[in-house]
């Protein structure tokens, strides 16, 4: 069959009546006979049609093909079929990412370097495997994972490397419980305790399609976080996730047969050439990478258990006046933290304190005495200047220029985006002093509303993260965060990781933890650069998904951090976790079907298993309608009045059934008045 140009002639008793214009579409020659007319067919072949016949083809013609178009763009550029395992399922709108070009700006052998110096650095203590396609010919070694007898190391089918050789400590998993006499709290994490995120991973992966339930459960037994209540059950082994190092011989160990490798000779297929990878059209390639010598590895000791290369500190960050949302942060953190304010000296083989950093952003033109100033005038930020935390919460000022300055891969080029990132938005501290935001009103200061509030704030909040991390180290959380237990575990995990957005197998980088000068970071922020200083989560998950790197920042299950998410977006809505949300204002107007139990189930009922709870914004909507005060006792009396006196001019009725958010509020701060124990059973000591 011939395929030509075509136009449509007709034939009849008369012969052939030609038309003078041609299509301009292509089309195989046929022949089709015309029903219910003697003596006549349609005949597609090179010929014309009459002026009067052609202009009615025509104009037909151009409207099916502009709706042919339409339909074509709607369906392969707007559309996809993929469903929740990304190859099959329902019709979805691919996100920006996917036709974006991409953002790579390093080689493979690049690429190479940053895993290797991921894994020298233990940031790698894991199992999964190694992505084939960056290359890895030799061997690896990863001083992260226990040795075994079998320490050679695995290979794909075209021998390139896809797992590391072991040659860490070994592991001893604990079985973490209460014990009679002490089973109404959960006993504390032991100190130097590591969790496992690959045993989390086999009972909490949505991909896996893990319940959030199940998972909390988990959590809780894994932990001791049930505290003499739990119930018989089959052999719990596996549930086993908080591991502790021990330095042994590896030759006295068993076989390790959980994992066969291959050596090369068992290899018969040759090496598979490796496709491109997906370098950016637009950015011209990086030199070559300078990386500093990977950290080294120190075991946990009791007489220094803290880690000059991985120091405990949490990141907030906050710009405009203090209200309740960084309050309630804090007051979580000293309720479930072991920073020792429990205790009137610490012993010597204390656990490694954390410190809670609050970065400042401070008014255009202010200076650090003004900001120190209003902190110590605000109800709300006073309370945490008390000398009793002063060694676990410091107020740090945010300087955007000497924190830019600061990052060795961005400081010569940053300031070309001071227009179009930063809108001359806080670029650095004037030394003309100007009159910042009263307190007055603090009980009501802040966004009223959901789009009342700085967005470009919201961009630097992207941004900044990055840089306290890759600057100081530590976890950074934003601030509408509520802690829910220790994190001792999660510290002792020296691996980075973010959480997953809800379904989407993307990064939220509410929570984000990330070493001090590592490799990960300095590719981030040179990617950035290249992409207009965009640190927003979706362009973190497109940096490293095009690199093929995200096993080097772990994404770990949201049940971890946001456990109330999925449901919120309609997934798991037949076995939820407790509470059962179906709105993130479910915390702060909780349901009146479901108002019995934040007062009867109280903070042991909140998502218990959680290491923390992202309550996504709600930056307008008070904790406490009706206590609208940090209610902290006499100590802070002083402190108090200002805020008090502002919320009784316009005073709230309290609500039979409390709210999740006034119970959660209410118990941190009995905690600080010193009318109840923390979560661990431990008063403060003043």
């Amino acid at each position: 069959m011939s395929v030509l140009p075509y136009t449509i002639e007709r034939q009849d008793s008369n012969g052939w009546a030609k038309a003078s214009s041609r299509y301009s579409l292509w089309a195989p020659r046929a022949s089709e006979s015309l029903s219910g007319a003697r003596n006549s067919r349609f005949s597609w072949r090179i010929s014309d049609l009459p002026r009067r016949v052609t202009r009615r083809w025509s104009s037909l013609l151009k409207i099916a093909c502009c709706a042919c178009a339409v339909f074509f763009l709607l369906t392969t550029l707007t559309r996809r079929w993929r469903g929740d395992d990304g190859k099959s399922g329902n019709w979805s709108i691919p996100t920006w990412e996917s036709v974006e070009p991409s953002s790579l700006i390093y080689s493979r052998e690049d690429l190479r370097r940053i895993w290797e110096w991921e894994i020298a650095s233990s940031h790698y203590p894991s199992r999964r495997p190694i992505p084939a396609e960056l290359g890895f010919k030799n061997e690896i070694i990863n001083p992260a994972i226990p040795v075994t007898k079998n320490t050679s190391t695995m290979r794909n089918s075209s021998s390139y490397i896809t797992e590391t050789k072991p040659a860490g400590p070994r592991r001893v998993y604990l079985d973490l419980a209460s014990h009679p006499p002490s089973v109404a709290y959960p006993p504390r994490p032991v100190p130097g305790s590591i969790a496992d995120l690959d045993i989390i991973m086999d009972h909490c992966d949505f991909d896996r399609d893990k319940y959030v339930r199940d998972c909390l459960e988990v959590l809780r037994v894994g932990a001791g976080l049930d505290n003499g209540k739990r119930l018989r059950r089959e052999n719990l082994d596996d549930w086993r996730y908080v591991f502790v190092e021990h330095e042994s011989n590896a030759a006295s160990l068993p076989e390790d047969t959980a994992t066969p490798r291959k050596s090369p000779e068992d290899l018969a297929e040759p090496d598979l050439p490796l496709p491109p990878l997906p370098t950016s059209p637009y950015a011209p390639q990086e030199k070559a990478l300078q990386l500093p010598a990977p950290l080294t590895r120190k075991p946990y000791s009791s007489s220094a258990p803290c880690d000059p290369d991985y120091p405990r500190l949490f990141h907030m960050f906050w710009t405009g006046p203090f209200t309740d949302k960084p309050y309630l942060a804090l007051l979580s953190y000293l309720y479930t933290q072991n920073t020792g304010i429990h205790q009137e000296t610490l012993p010597a083989d204390a656990a490694c304190r954390p410190q809670f950093w609050v970065w400042i952003n401070p008014a255009r033109g202010a200076t650090v005495a003004q900001v120190f100033d209003q902190l110590k005038a605000n109800s709300w930020s006073a309370p945490f200047l008390h000398h009793r935390f002063r060694e676990v919460i410091k107020f740090q000022i945010w300087n955007t220029t000497e924190q830019l300055d600061s990052i060795e891969e961005i400081k010569n080029v940053w300031r070309q985006y001071d227009s179009t990132v930063f809108r001359g938005n806080t670029i650095r501290i004037l030394p003309t002093p100007v009159k910042l935001a009263t307190t007055e009103s603090d009980g009501s200061s802040g966004p009223k509303s959901e789009t009342d509030y700085d967005r470009v704030s919201v961009t630097m909040s992207d941004m900044a993260r990055f840089v306290l991390c890759h600057r100081f180290g530590g976890i950074y959380l934003d601030a509408d965060t509520l802690f829910l237990r220790d994190w001792e575990e999660l510290w002792g995990w020296r691996g980075a990781f973010a959480y997953r957005w809800s379904r989407l197998k993307k990064y939220n980088t509410a929570v984000l933890r990330m070493s001090a000068g590592s490799a990960l970071g300095s590719f981030i922020f040179r990617t950035a650069v290249n992409w207009g200083l965009n640190f927003h989560p979706m362009a973190i998950a497109k940096y490293l998904e095009e690199a093929a790197s995200t096993g080097l920042l772990t994404l770990v299950p949201d049940a971890l951090f946001d456990a109330a998410w999925l449901n919120v977006e309609n997934y798991q809505r037949e076995r939820p976790p407790q509470p059962f949300f179906t709105n993130f204002a479910d915390l702060f107007m909780t349901p009146q079907e479901a108002s019995a139990a934040p007062q009867a189930l109280g903070f042991d009922g909140f998502f218990r298993g959680s290491f923390s709870y992202h309550f996504h914004n709600f930056w307008w909507q008070p904790f406490d309608p009706s206590r609208n005060w940090p209610d902290l006792g006499e100590r802070f009396a002083e402190t108090e009045r200002a805020a008090r006196e502002e919320a009784e001019k316009l005073p709230v009725p309290e609500k039979r059934d409390l709210d999740w958010s006034t119970v959660l509020k209410r118990t941190f701060e009995g905690y600080i008045r010193g009318e109840q124990p923390n979560m661990y059973g431990e008063w403060i000591h003043w």
